[in-house]
């Protein structure tokens, strides 16, 4: 329940950042985050498995491109929320992933 109201602030807090990302209401952040936690349980691993070559490749940056994918879809399926494109969805993804790590570190 934590994460996903922190996940909610986060949406809430790319919105402020990026100009390109707007989440209409507290509403649409909060549909956001339970959609991007059922992405990231059910599409995103595949996603990782399947670009697994391309990601060994790169060295892992590929995973960037993944996250921002996600986010664009999560941008997709939520109305009220609106991800301007890859680039914004490429740097609120890096945005979000390092607040998830700083606020992960917090709770252990």
């Amino acid at each position: 329940m934590k994460r996903l109201l922190l996940n909610m602030l986060f949406l809430y807090v790319l919105s402020l950042l990026f100009s390109g990302v707007a989440v209409n209401s507290w509403i649409a952040a909060l549909v956001a985050a339970l959609v991007m936690g059922l992405i990231n349980v059910t599409i995103k691993p595949l996603a990782q498995l399947i670009s697994l070559p391309i990601t060994v490749l790169t060295l892992g940056f590929f995973y960037l491109v993944i996250n921002a994918l996600m986010l664009l879809l999560v941008g997709w399926l939520v109305p009220g929320v609106t991800i301007g494109g890859f680039w914004t969805a490429f740097f609120a993804a890096i945005v979000l992933s390092i607040l998830n790590a700083i606020f992960g570190l917090m709770e252990d």
